[in-house]
């Protein structure tokens, strides 16, 4: 099983937005193929943004509710230690979090986060590929 860290905005293309480029990747955390790790504040955001007015009209219109999401959360990710801060630094300081847990453990990052996206290359250093792209299964 390859572990991964996905950031809020895939992680709502996963459980709100029923985003067909994310199918794969629901698919391939049911069979486990991927361990996804996440940290309390991980959860903590995706709850803060499921209040966002926004991110409210398109679970009414999903016939969803927050508790649904953060169900699909709890059941797929493993909540883990905070990281010591890694050796990089993200420009985006909401996004460090998913940095210093990938490069942890040694993981993939999905993220749709140009701040993230932009360290790519020094993430690969490190051990850490970062994707903006679902991949469907385990390679």
């Amino acid at each position: 099983m390859q572990a991964l860290v996905l950031d809020t905005n895939i992680v709502l293309d996963l459980f709100v937005f029923d985003d067909a480029a994310a199918k794969p990747l629901k698919a391939g955390l049911e069979r486990g193929d991927w361990g996804w790790v996440a940290t309390q504040a991980m959860r903590d955001e995706l709850e803060r943004v499921l209040d966002y007015p926004h991110i409210g009209s398109r679970l009414a219109f999903y016939q969803l509710q927050a508790a649904d999401v953060l169900a699909g959360f709890d059941r797929h990710a493993r909540i883990v230690e905070v990281p010591a801060k890694a050796g990089l630094t993200c420009s985006d300081p909401d996004d460090q979090k998913f940095i210093d847990l990938a490069v942890q453990h040694r993981c993939l990052l999905l993220s749709k986060d140009a701040a993230v996206l932009t360290m790519k290359k020094r993430l690969a250093a490190l051990e850490v590929s970062a994707l903006c792209a679902i991949p469907a299964s385990v390679t």
